[in-house]
């Protein structure tokens, strides 16, 4: 993947448009849905790198880049996992062809040698202070779960987002010997067919959801 910035000039933004086609648009946003269940079928490493390498590109506070993935798929760790969901999401969790739990580095800043060269003292500002760096990790994966949610469906794969789980539990369990906690869990794959998703809900104008100063 190349990181040359394109040269966008030559687009007509005029007012209301799209700088992609209204197919693209239908297929990240306006028909794209959350799924509940899923079809069999393998989802595979490959698809979710490519995902990754969409998302990864997505601007985070100071490019610290915290969201970490943990993919499972072993049925061993599908039903540990499924012992820390709600009782509402134990099932989707179990029947997903891949879930992924999404989590947030809160020791993101020994990276940022690497994230961030052009700040040689980086890291040693967030050394001493656990807090700060959990609280900046945390904001910052939450916005890259929502580029991961797009950027799998980029790719032709569906997403059904839950946030009912002990995140301590998960924390404890799959995510042990490492400073990762989780956020939010999401299951992925292909829908089972026309009734995997329930029938779109409304979404306020936006009137209704901005004010100018």
């Amino acid at each position: 993947m190349t990181t040359e910035t394109a040269d966008l000039s030559a687009l007509d933004f005029t007012p209301g448009s799209l700088a992609v086609s209204p197919e693209t648009a239908d297929l990240l946003f306006r028909q794209a849905h959350t799924v509940n269940t899923f079809a069999n079928g393998e989802v595979s490493d490959e698809q979710i790198q490519a995902a990754y390498d969409l998302l990864r590109w997505g601007p985070t506070a100071m490019n610290t880049q915290p969201l970490r993935l943990l993919l499972v798929r072993a049925p061993e760790a599908r039903a540990r996992l499924g012992e820390h969901m709600a009782e509402g999401n134990r099932a989707r969790v179990l029947a997903a062809p891949l879930t992924i739990v999404a989590a947030a580095d809160t020791n993101f800043h020994e990276h940022l040698g690497t994230l961030v060269p052009h700040m040689p003292g980086a890291r040693d500002m967030f050394a001493g202070d656990a807090t700060a760096r959990e609280a900046m990790a945390r904001t910052s994966a939450l916005i890259q779960v929502g580029y991961l949610v797009v950027a799998l469906r980029a790719v032709g794969l569906h997403v059904g987002p839950m946030g009912g789980f002990d995140a301590g539990a998960i924390d404890a369990d799959l995510l042990a010997g490492t400073d990762w906690k989780s956020l939010l869990v999401l299951n992925v794959g292909t829908p089972s067919g026309p009734d995997a998703s329930r029938p779109r809900a409304p979404r306020l104008e936006f009137a209704q959801a901005s004010i100018s100063a």
